[in-house]
Formats: structure tokens, sequence, C-alpha cells
């Protein structure tokens, strides 16, 4: 879409944000102690390098400094409804966004999709052969596998799907190790805690990192949606930093970090 369409569409959001009334938009933001005005995102670990990129850029163009805080999206979406000070959520599954817009800590119409996440089964290039396919994992010499913990992270809840729907969840069960977050894990194995792990795509292009694709079929399709924060102080640099991320600047960064898309999906 054109860059027409995007400033209708901001102009429009921003207007329904004022109207709403919420927390924080009444008045002038208080004066601050740094030299430009500052925007705090929460953002699920998958993001970690693509939205450092696409920060640095937001930051030049809108003479603003953005404040990236990175963890599981159960853990961050807790601490969002529990009124922790951030402006604009990314969540690595959409119904974290949409849970939160029920319960008010997220605007409704400042909502939408930025991208799907895909999973790899990654090992070490330094150590014994690379896995090609989930079922590798079912193997003796394989004593620990990495995933981030499906309780509260997206892509937990999806490895364990994917173990589950190829039939070797009961093999690999015991020798799972639970990382915190999607990028804690990659921890494990980077480190050699783990023999293997199952991460995001967006993190597995590292140095010294193989990687296979894991059959998207295997798994609940991972939509990532972002929405600006009720008590944001800065409603409308939250929903201009959405803006950029779905926008020219943002996704060919994102596409480069494996993303899909949307309009991709």
């Amino acid at each position: 879409m054109g860059g027409g369409y995007h400033a209708r569409r901001l102009a429009g959001l921003l207007v329904a944000l004022l109207a709403i009334g919420a927390p924080g938009l009444a008045g002038p933001r208080p004066a601050q102690p740094q030299s430009r005005p500052a925007l705090t995102v929460f953002a699920a670990a998958d993001l970690a390098f693509a939205l450092e990129e696409i920060a640095a850029g937001f930051e030049r163009i809108h003479d603003v400094t953005v404040t990236l805080v990175l963890g599981s999206t159960g853990h961050l979406a807790q601490q969002i409804a529990h009124g922790a000070p951030a402006d604009v959520f990314f969540a690595a599954d959409e119904s974290f966004v949409d849970d939160l817009t029920r319960r008010g800590a997220i605007i409704p119409e400042t909502r939408a999709l930025y991208a799907r996440g895909r999973l790899v089964l990654a090992t070490r290039a330094d150590r014994g052969p690379r896995l090609t396919d989930l079922r590798d994992l079912a193997a003796p010499g394989i004593r620990r596998v990495a995933i981030a913990n499906p309780r509260h992270a997206p892509y937990g809840r999806a490895a364990e799907e994917a173990l589950r729907a190829a039939g070797i969840w009961d093999a690999v069960a015991s020798k799972l190790v639970f990382g915190e977050n999607i990028r804690h894990a990659l921890q494990f194995l980077e480190t050699g805690g783990v023999e293997a792990a199952i991460i995001a795509l967006s993190l597995a292009r590292v140095p010294g990192i193989e990687h296979v694709l894991i059959d998207a079929a295997l798994h609940t399709p991972l939509n990532q949606a972002a929405g600006v924060v009720t008590r944001s102080r800065d409603p409308g640099r939250a929903l201009a930093f959405i803006e950029h991320v779905n926008g020219p600047q943002g996704r060919p960064i994102m596409k480069k970090y494996g993303f899909l898309l949307p309009g991709e999906f």
C-alpha cells in the first residue's frame, strides 16, 4: 500500500486515540530530564535482532529514544496487565494482545498484525551431526533439547505442539530444558548446555548455528500482533512505531530475519 494510505490510517487512529480519553491522554507529558522523548517497547524475545535494527531507524527519523524490553510474551502481558510502564506491546501470539484489549489494557483501534513467526530445529555446527528432522531428537545421542517454556512462551507452545504432532513427545519430554523465552533457549544451545533446540527462525541466523525449518503444519500458526498500551503517555509515537514496523522501513528488515509479513499469509 502507498504512503498516502498509511498517513490517512495513522491520522484516523490518532483521532480515535484522543476520543477515547484513556489515562495519560488528557494532558501533556511531564517534563523529562532526557533531551528527547522516550518510547518503551515491550516485545517478544523472537524480535530481539529485528526490532533492534528497526528501532535504530525509527530513532533517527522521529528524534526519539526507544527502549526495548524483551521477554516471553506471557510474562510481558502479565506485567502490562498490572500496570507496567510500556507504551506499545509486540506479542509473539495475537491472542495475548486480544486478551489485553478485552481487559482494557490495549487501545482496540491500534491492534495490528505485524508478522507470522516460524520454528526451526537448531544445532551447533561444531558438535555432532546436523539434525534434519524432528524425529532425530529421539535418538539416544541427543540427551538435552531446549525449547521456550510452553506455559508462557508462544514459541515453546508451538514447539510442544510440533513434537506431539510428530509423534515423539513421549520420547523427548524427559530431555527438555525450558528457557524463560525463545532467546534463552538459543543461549542454552550456544553455550553447549543442550545438543539441540527448537527456536525462532528470526534468532537462528547467528554464527555457529545450523538450522532447518520445521513444517508449519505441525503447530498452530504463530500470528504476531502489536497494540498501543492504554496507559501510554505517548500513544501517538507508540502508534507511529507500529506503523513503522509495518511500513516500507520496517518490512524489509522483518523479512530479512525470516518473518512472514501481513499480506503473505
